[in-house]
């Protein structure tokens, strides 16, 4: 490989980094509103498909990335996006909660009750969403691999979908456990959301399928690389 193209297969990995780090720091932050999309008129255990939080929108993104980056970067690329991500999720979490405590002037647009109201169970929630994120993400990484390695390399939407359904419910499951313990999040609600927030990340999961096989493509030929061939960044 050229240094030219050592160059801009950095640049791509720097990108990526940053679109999983913005999407893993926003789901923390915007996570306490819900919203609903009733494609069937179903309900589970009290919970409506679906009814969740805009915090799992960005958040099959990071699956995405890590997949991608999985698969062209190689097994150690992809684990240091993971931490990078967990170091910026905890520093937006001090900067969040020290805006949470000075006090606001009596002109301020944003009260102090209002801040709080909106962000004040940030610092549990981004622990929790840390906790299970960490786990989740390390398992995902985890299986794509011992996937690639048993299929040689072949048959890409196996290794992405098996990956990311066993992930995404670890993350679900995790993180409801988490913030219903903390109060957050009512126990009824529990089952209701777990498997509302699992299925909607499935579907995601195999919406975004095609998006991997694209990017995969692009890097292959971009920069003329073979079934199992990963670009080191060293």
């Amino acid at each position: 490989m050229t240094l030219k193209d050592r160059l801009l297969a950095h640049r791509i990995y720097l990108l990526l980094a940053a679109l999983f780090i913005t999407s893993l720091v926003v789901s923390n932050l915007i996570f306490q509103k819900f919203f609903y999309w009733y494609p069937i008129d179903v309900e589970i255990f009290g919970t409506k498909l679906f009814e969740i939080s805009v915090g799992i929108l960005p958040y099959p993104i990071t699956f995405l990335i890590t997949d991608l980056i999985s698969e062209i970067y190689g097994k150690k690329a992809a684990n240091q996006v993971v931490v990078t991500g967990i170091f910026a999720s905890f520093f937006s979490m001090l900067i969040v909660y020290t805006a949470n405590a000075v006090p606001a002037t009596t002109w301020s647009p944003v009260t102090d009750d209002l801040f709080t109201t909106v962000f004040g169970s940030t610092a549990i929630a981004v622990l929790a969403s840390m906790l299970a994120y960490l786990f989740a993400q390390f398992v995902d990484i985890q299986i794509y691999h011992f996937w690639k390695r048993l299929t040689k390399g072949k048959h890409l939407w196996l290794r992405n979908n098996f990956s990311t359904f066993f992930s995404q419910f670890v993350d679900t499951c995790t993180i409801l456990l988490l913030l219903c313990s903390f109060h957050i999040i009512e126990w009824d609600k529990f089952l209701g959301l777990l498997i509302a927030g699992f299925l909607f990340k499935v579907l995601i999961a195999i919406l975004d399928t095609p998006f991997l096989y694209l990017g995969v493509f692009l890097f292959r030929r971009r920069f003329k690389l073979k079934i199992n061939d990963e670009i080191p960044l060293q």
